[in-house]
């Protein structure tokens, strides 16, 4: 029987056919509808998100904090701050605020049309994003966005002034705004900047404080009363006439304003000092990616380790204690080598007297610290840790048309070192003819590879004579540890706005400079520095452990420098005066650095625990004497020297030492082959 034929099932249109059947503009006009919805959504999902977050603000704002590196909240933002209701704030400096920086603020809905306008035609004619911007604005871009100038910024900042206004009332906006403001010093908020300038309330102010306050906002940095009075006053000035335009006060009353006599305090300290140069630092890499405003709720989180960073301070205050020389200051940086993150940064003696962080900001001559870099180059170009240098006493170089002969620190003198030795005493005349013998290009391009730019290229380089800050010298350092490569020095790892959103995150840079056998080639002749060099006090000190470092010394003990490292942290210590001037007549970097390096290591040993240095595959082990740096006999005392690739094992055999039978027959052997020699090469010449 035969099947009953079922019907063909209709064929559906395929893709391809219903889009051949569209016109162009029917596909675009489809993609434009799309491209919209999905917009929209976006759009209406980020101000959805953003009025809850403002709605929160009801309940107070609250404050960005900083992160150790141990994940616990270390400081706020801003210590300085100081809260307070807007009644507690003088009339004069609110009605002040509004008629300089929005004097519509009472009657627009949060953005100003006639200053829109405004400020689109400038930006038309110049091509700049800027200006037009409310008190709401203002508030908003501080609350919930960078400073970073763009067009979709201004975009979400109208929108965020709009959500404000329609949440809150325009005496808590105001209100928000006098207490986030910044208003320079590192101060937020009127009535901070009150108590710091006039060391009262911001209810107690009157007409020309509140002048002088509020024409802070428009500039704060550069109208800082604190370094610049009259340009603060002139502006002051300023806001008194847009006070009287508005018809806030009377043509007499601006008139006894601008005549009225101010004092102001010292520049504001810090309300809590511990960590002061730290925290500023933070402080100012944060406000480097966001600007100035005062974002709320953020969590920033640094490298920083708090109890390093407790360590480092105490290392350096019992320095100088010890010392006791007047205004002397000290510097220190440590570093974790293979990342770069720091770890402790302190910048002078005592933040609360002088904010200036000379960790960062001091450039000063290394001095003999410098040269680890000189003989790096030197390994780079094929010389070993037991090559010899000859003929120091009589090095001179040419400069300015003048010779010149570098001397030693101390009576010694001798006329042939290895690189090894030379290093480890700090020989000033090897370190000299080394740079001549592998040329300052060279020693100048290793030490740009590792961050220390702008260095003179003169005979001089050597023994450290350009410019350096203590956070650029302990950063090159990192690289005789970890193998070769330049560290950039990190400090916040990441920050994270009021809505859980990362809105920054940096990575660990590192490229290589050195080749892994040179770093450690280098690494093994800087741990002889500790062992039984110019750092070999370290140890009576109390140091434990494998570690290397460079002293460094600056002409008439000007500058005193320590640099070491151990596998998990390099450490940097300068010692000297602001105005560079003798120290004392034995200002050495091992007197004066050194005790500060060792106290800091041997606190932060259990914090920071170091191992052995682990050499690279590419070297070669060899057993030579100690004292001659020859192959050994019998009776040498012995180390282990490092060879890379390429690199020839010393020739000769120690004759220094006694030895065996066998030792004394082979080097009698070897000199009397070595007459022959001598003689037939003189027969066929």
């Amino acid at each position: 029987m035969s099947a009953v034929p079922q019907p063909a099932a209709p064929e559906r249109p395929r893709w391809r056919e219903v889009l051949g059947r569209l016109s162009p503009a029917d596909v675009v006009a489809g993609l434009l509808i799309t491209a919209s919805a999905v917009l929209g959504l976006v759009i209406l999902f980020w101000a959805g998100r953003h009025a809850l977050a403002v709605h929160r603000l009801t309940r107070g704002v609250g404050d960005t904090v900083f992160y150790g590196a141990d994940g616990r909240p270390w400081f706020p933002l801003v210590e300085q701050r100081h809260d307070v209701p807007l009644g507690q704030i003088a009339p004069a400096l609110r009605s002040a605020v509004v008629a300089v920086e929005d004097h519509r603020f009472h009657r627009h809905p949060g953005l100003d049309p006639i200053a829109f306008a405004r400020a689109t035609w400038n930006n038309l004619r110049t091509g700049s994003v800027q200006g037009g911007s409310t008190l709401s604005q203002q508030l908003a871009r501080t609350l919930f966005l960078s400073t970073r100038r763009s067009y979709a910024r201004k975009a979400k900042e109208a929108v965020l002034a709009v959500l404000l206004e329609e949440i809150l009332t325009k005496d808590q906006i105001l209100e928000m705004y006098l207490n986030r403001v910044y208003l320079s010093g590192g101060v937020y908020g009127v009535d901070a900047m009150s108590r710091s300038l006039f060391a009262r309330p911001a209810r107690d102010l009157g007409l020309a404080e509140s002048a002088l306050i509020a024409g802070l906002i428009r500039a704060p940095s550069a109208l800082s009363p604190w370094s610049n009075w009259d340009g603060a006053r002139e502006r002051s000035h300023v806001v008194l006439a847009r006070m009287r335009e508005e018809g806030y006060i009377t043509e007499a009353a601006a008139r006894q304003a601008r005549g009225t006599r101010m004092s102001i305090t010292a520049h504001p300290r810090a309300l809590d000092a511990r960590g002061g140069y730290a925290k500023d630092f933070l402080r100012a890499q944060f406000r480097e990616r966001v600007g100035e405003d005062h974002p709320a709720d953020w969590q920033v989180h640094t490298t920083f380790v708090p109890s390093v960073q407790a360590a480092a301070e105490a290392s350096v205050a019992r320095g100088l204690a010890r010392l006791a020389i007047p205004n002397l200051q000290a510097a220190l940086v440590a570093l974790d080598p293979n990342t770069g993150d720091l770890l402790a940064l302190v910048g002078g003696s005592d933040f609360t007297k002088s904010s200036f962080n000379r960790a960062v900001r001091s450039r000063r001559q290394p001095g003999s610290a410098f040269k680890p870099f000189v003989y790096a180059a030197a390994l780079s170009r094929g010389l070993t840790p037991v090559t010899v240098l000859r003929d120091l006493r009589g090095v001179t170089v040419m400069a300015n048309e003048e010779e010149w002969a570098p001397r030693n620190s101390g009576d010694e003198a001798p006329d042939a070192l290895t690189l090894r030795e030379a290093l480890f005493t700090s020989n000033n005349q090897a370190a000299v003819a080394l740079q001549q013998r592998v040329g300052s290009g060279e020693v100048l391009r290793v030490a740009r590879g590792l961050g220390l730019r702008d260095l003179p290229d003169v005979p001089s380089l050597a023994l450290g004579t350009g410019l350096v800050t203590p956070l650029e010298l302990t950063a090159a350092f990192a690289a005789f540890p970890n193998g070769g490569y330049a560290v950039e020095p990190r400090a916040i790892t990441e920050a994270v706005d009021a809505d859980g959103d990362v809105a920054f995150r940096t990575s660990p840079i590192a490229r290589r400079v050195l080749s892994d056998a040179v770093a450690f080639q280098t690494l093994s002749m800087l741990r002889d520095v500790i062992d039984r060099g110019t750092g070999s006090s370290a140890r009576s000190l109390g140091l434990r452990g494998p570690a290397g470092g460079k002293t460094g010394t600056t002409d008439d003990f000007k500058d005193a420098w320590f640099v070491g490292f151990t596998s998990s942290v390099v450490v940097g210590v300068w010692v000297g005066f602001d105005q560079p001037a003798t120290i004392d007549d034995e200002g050495y970097g091992a007197r004066l650095a050194l005790p500060i390096w060792t106290d800091f290591a041997r606190r932060t040993e259990r914090l920071l625990p170091a191992r052995e240095f682990e050499p690279p595959f590419d070297v070669d082990e060899v057993e030579l004497c100690r004292i001659t740096f020859l192959r050994p006999v019998a009776d040498c005392p012995t180390y282990v020297e490092y060879l890379k690739e390429g690199d020839e094992l010393p020739k000769g055999r120690c004759e220094l030492h006694r030895g065996s039978f066998e030792d004394r027959a082979g080097r009698t052997f070897g000199r009397m082959l070595g007459r022959i020699g001598r003689r037939l090469k003189r027969i066929y010449e």
